[in-house]
Order: C-alpha cells, then sequence, then structure tokens
C-alpha cells in the first residue's frame, strides 16, 4: 500500500505496543514516523517468538523497535542469550530491561542488574539499554512507601553505566500530576542520577479505564487527581488526555531539574492511534 511518511521528529516521543494490539495496525508507517522507537511489551503469556515476529515487522515498516525483557519469566541466562542473540539478528540493538510482575521468577534471574552483568546484551551488539523509573515508588519494591530501594537500584545501574559502552537511560511509569514526578526529580539530583530520562505519560484513554490502568500498575499520589476528575460527570464522559502534565513541562523545561529529561514516552492505555496522534500533535516540551 502506498503510505505517507510522517516528519515528525522521531527523536522526541516513543510509544510502546503489545503484539497482539500490533496486529490491529495495517501499518505502522501510517502513524508513526520514520525511526520512532517503539517499545514492545513481552506480558508473561506471551510466546517469545510473537516478540520477535512483532520486532521485525516494525523493523520492515521503518520504526526502531524496543522489546521489554522481563527477567522473571526467563529460565537462565542461557536463555537470556538466545533471545538477545535473536533479536539482535533481526537488527534489534536496544531493550527495556525490567524484573517482571512474577512473584516467583521461573529461574536464576529476578532483576534488572543481574541481566546487565552477563555482558551479553555487549557481546550482541546491543548500543542501548533502558531500565525503569517509579516517580511515585513501587509497592513491590518499596513496601513502606519510600523510594529508597528504587533510587538505590538506579545507583547501582549508573554506576553499571560509568563502566560499559552501553547507553543506559531510564523510562518512568506514567504519572497524572506533575508534583511528584517534580520530587522525583529533586531526589535524582540530590543523589547524583544523572541518567538520561524518557518520561512516561498515559496517551488519551477513557477515564474509568485510565483509572483501572493506574490502581493495577501501582500509580500512586497523583490517582487522586482521576479520582477528582471522575467526580465531574461532564469530564467522565470525555477521554482523559495527558495536557495539564504536557502544559506543566513546557512552562518548567527551562528548570535546571529537568536536564536530563530527553523525551517523552506514551503508554496507548486507550489505543495505539489515538496516542500516536496525540504525541504527533503536540508541541514536545524536551
Amino acid at each position: 500500500m502506498d503510505t505517507k511518511t510522517l516528519t515528525n521528529d522521531p527523536t522526541t516521543f516513543s510509544i510502546e505496543v503489545m503484539p497482539r494490539t500490533a496486529k490491529k495496525v495495517d501499518d505502522f508507517r501510517r502513524i508513526l514516523p520514520k525511526k520512532t522507537t517503539v517499545y514492545v511489551a513481552h506480558l508473561e503469556d506471551t510466546p517469545v517468538e510473537e516478540m520477535f515476529f512483532t520486532c521485525k515487522r516494525l523493523i520492515s515498516e521503518g520504526m526502531a523497535p524496543m522489546p521489554h525483557i522481563p527477567a522473571r519469566i526467563i529460565r537462565n541466562t542461557g536463555e537470556l542469550e538466545d533471545w538477545v542473540k535473536e533479536y539482535s539478528s533481526l537488527g534489534v540493538n536496544q531493550s527495556l530491561l525490567l524484573a517482571g510482575n512474577g512473584k516467583n521468577p521461573k529461574g536464576e534471574l529476578f532483576n534488572s542488574i543481574q541481566m546487565l552483568e552477563t555482558g551479553i546484551f555487549e557481546k550482541h551488539a546491543f548500543k542501548k539499554i533502558q531500565i525503569a523509573g517509579h516517580p511515585e515508588g513501587n509497592k513491590d519494591i518499596d513496601k513502606d512507601g519510600t523510594l529508597e530501594k528504587t533510587i538505590n537500584a538506579l545507583k547501582e545501574k549508573q554506576k553499571f553505566a560509568k563502566k560499559t559502552k552501553l547507553q543506559i537511560g531510564i523510562t518512568t511509569q506514567f504519572c497524572f500530576d506533575f508534583r511528584p514526578v517534580m520530587e522525583w526529580l529533586e531526589v535524582l539530583e540530590s543523589e547524583q542520577i544523572n541518567l538520561p530520562i524518557s518520561l512516561g505519560l498515559a496517551g488519551p484513554t477513557k477515564l474509568q479505564t485510565l483509572i483501572k490502568y493506574a490502581i493495577m500498575c501501582g500509580v500512586g499520589p497523583s490517582l487522586s487527581v482521576l479520582k477528582k476528575r471522575a467526580k465531574d460527570l461532564t469530564k467522565l464522559l470525555l477521554p482523559f488526555e495527558p495536557t495539564e502534565m504536557v502544559e506543566a513541562l513546557n512552562s518548567n523545561k527551562k528548570n535546571k531539574l529537568f536536564k536530563n529529561v530527553h523525551s517523552l514516552h506514551f503508554f496507548p492505555l486507550g489505543g495505539i492511534e489515538a496516542s500516536a496522534a496525540f504525541a504527533r500533535n503536540i508541541d514536545t516540551p524536551v
């Protein structure tokens, strides 16, 4: 088919897709600029072959896939190397590393620093690795509601970044309130964590759907923003858009705390086409 090539700058935002939802997009060139980074989410019940197929397709359509690799669904370092080797053979050279949601790891790996320290990614010519950031904390890690363990994990990964040729960056969980993002950036500044950041935002989504995903993903204090909005019946009928967050970012982009925020990452909870359209049409504040 004839596909219009979109000309937006693909370095200012990335977006996420699952293999099963990718099948609903006839051609990614129709909705995204060429070379856009597309994260491919690897859920526990997704066969790795579907991940490989989706990445291969994205490359054929001019995108730059970044597959998730969750440590806890991998049996051993041999299996990890098999996956990375196959991704590399397809032309993939970047990945988001996660611990994963499984309470019981399938094997000897249970976090992203373990995967990094295997040396497998450098061996197979990967260039870029993203790790997870949690501006509102992660109750699976910090059960007391603080940021202590998540910040310590970032410090450990920054130490690794200084001794590798891999480009290490942070991709954050989505938030709905600017305040916890600012507070988190202040903590990073005080701890001298200066890895490049891709700030997560939820794309346009029905409010009820967004609240459900927010609870599932452990979004913290900023969830109150959605609950307050839900009390207004006129807003309840309209899709939520991260406009207020984008405006707050725009008005603060000269703040020194944002010196390491290099891009936005969209979680398309309401569908990839709606999020892609929103991302293309905003004045990206980075």
